[in-house]
């Protein structure tokens, strides 16, 4: 259960509305998942996450794919099952294939390994 519930569409103020119907606009989806509605509590916080989230997860130099993978890679490392899920979710409506999620874990298991060999070791840049 999300910390100050979930607002549901048929429930949300009229600022709340505008940011879900830009939601499903973009994503080309008629329903809203469960990160937004429990942002929507704070109707300014939801406004400023999904702005930011819409101009930095659409077009720019990264392709959709590359942005997902880096997405799961932060969400494996930081372990938000949630944010795993919904990206992992996401990255497949977008192209990955099972071999390429499958590599994206062991990169991801090298590089969280080498990082506490790094910081145990306290290894100086050269």
């Amino acid at each position: 259960m999300a910390t100050f519930g979930l607002v549901e569409y048929k429930d949300a103020n009229p600022e709340v509305r505008a940011v879900y119907d830009d939601i499903m606009e973009t994503r080309k989806t008629d329903s809203i998942n469960n990160f937004w509605k429990a942002l929507a509590s704070d109707p300014a916080s939801l406004k400023r996450t999904w702005e930011e989230t819409k101009r930095l997860m659409g077009p720019g130099a990264l392709d959709a794919v590359t942005k997902e993978l880096i997405y799961i890679a932060v969400s494996v490392t930081t372990g938000c099952s949630y944010c795993i899920k919904v990206h992992t979710a996401a990255a497949a409506k977008k192209g990955i294939t099972d071999t390429m999620l499958h590599e994206l874990m062991s990169v991801v298991a090298l590089a969280n390994a080498n990082v506490r060999l790094a910081n145990g070791y306290q290894i100086d840049i050269e």
